[in-house]
């Protein structure tokens, strides 16, 4: 009777132990905390004020959102300055997660690259690195048709003939998918010339020392491809200085709030745009917050679509309350 009793209490015993197990493997793993470093560019113009505006809006949401996940974001105003930010970032902040907009592709990559491999994961925004074994996910709006619709714009608007120029960004990977795109599209029209590119570093300053240039040289201008809204601000001033009048449109670039409002208002040389909203800066920061958390992974791409903005779905666009 004794042992008979005693086994059914060592079966009752495991039942118990069994069960407990069951509902430890059935409750979900504890989020692990998640220290997340974002580099990004100084708020040197409307598009980067963007920036750094949606990155403290996820900052704020977020943490207040989870006690698990803490956000430093780091602003920098050249390249060698953002390279020290994120080696900072790992050795004093200790980070195991960064979301980094660089300043230029190419410099960036080793510093990068040397964060990833001490176990930090890293999510590039917007401007590529030069190597994909530098980054473990990409995010960024649709570069070639940020090139390509606007080609179609303008090939359609000149009726397939006349004279372009065109304001390029900074050397990177964006600029160089943006401007092959449009140079293919523009390709398929041989009425159209482009008679120079030269880079305004998406700066209106900058972007209106190079339409000078151009207004001076070239007698007949029929459009200009300025590639960012910014950069549209510095050409308009430049044409105006110039009193030119041969100049058909100035096409702009990524959904500025005074670019779309003139497309609204039927401005007369801007008529449409492309959309590229600085809130992908949130959406990847996010993202990759909620996926560390949960220690998971992000797609290795995240392509956000690019739109043609006309005065049919400008207001679509338009954000008045934005800081770009």
């Amino acid at each position: 009777m004794y042992s008979f009793t005693l086994s059914l209490n060592k079966i009752a015993a495991a039942c118990l132990l069994a069960s407990a197990g069951q509902a430890i493997a059935a409750q979900p793993a504890a989020a692990q905390p998640v220290t997340l470093g974002v580099a990004i560019p100084t708020a040197t113009h409307g598009f980067t004020g963007g920036i750094v505006w949606w990155a403290n809006q996820a900052k704020k949401e977020l943490e207040a959102a989870n006690p698990n996940l803490k956000v430093i974001v780091k602003t920098a105003g050249s390249t060698p300055e953002q390279a020290n930010q994120v080696q900072d970032l790992l050795v004093v902040n200790k980070m195991n997660a960064l979301v980094i907009l660089p300043l230029e592709s190419a410099s960036l990559t080793q510093p990068v690259a040397q964060v990833k491999n001490k176990g930090v994961y890293v999510t590039v925004v917007d401007r590529g690195l030069t190597s994909p074994n530098a980054q473990n996910a990409y995010v960024a709006g649709d570069n070639t048709a940020f090139g390509r619709l606007p080609a179609e714009y303008l090939a359609k608007k000149l009726n397939g003939k006349g004279n372009i120029v065109v304001l390029r960004g900074m050397p990177s990977t964006i600029d160089n998918e943006r401007v092959n795109a449009f140079n293919a599209e523009i390709a398929k029209h041989p009425g159209i010339k482009v008679l120079d590119a030269k880079y305004g570093n998406w700066n209106r300053d900058d972007a209106f020392k190079v339409t000078q240039d151009y207004l001076t040289r070239f007698k007949q201008i029929d459009a200009v491809w300025a590639a960012d809204d910014d950069m549209a601000i510095g050409a308009l001033k430049a044409i105006e200085q110039a009193k030119r009048t041969d100049i058909k449109e100035v096409f702009g670039g990524a959904g500025a709030k005074f670019a779309v409002k003139k497309v609204i208002d039927g401005d007369r040389l801007i008529q449409a745009n492309v959309s590229y909203s600085p809130k992908f800066i949130y959406d990847a920061i996010k993202m990759t917050a909620n996926a560390r958390l949960k220690g998971e992974t992000l797609p290795a791409k995240t392509i956000i679509p690019s739109v043609l903005i006309t005065r049919a779905n400008a207001s679509q666009f338009y954000y008045p309350n934005s800081p770009y």
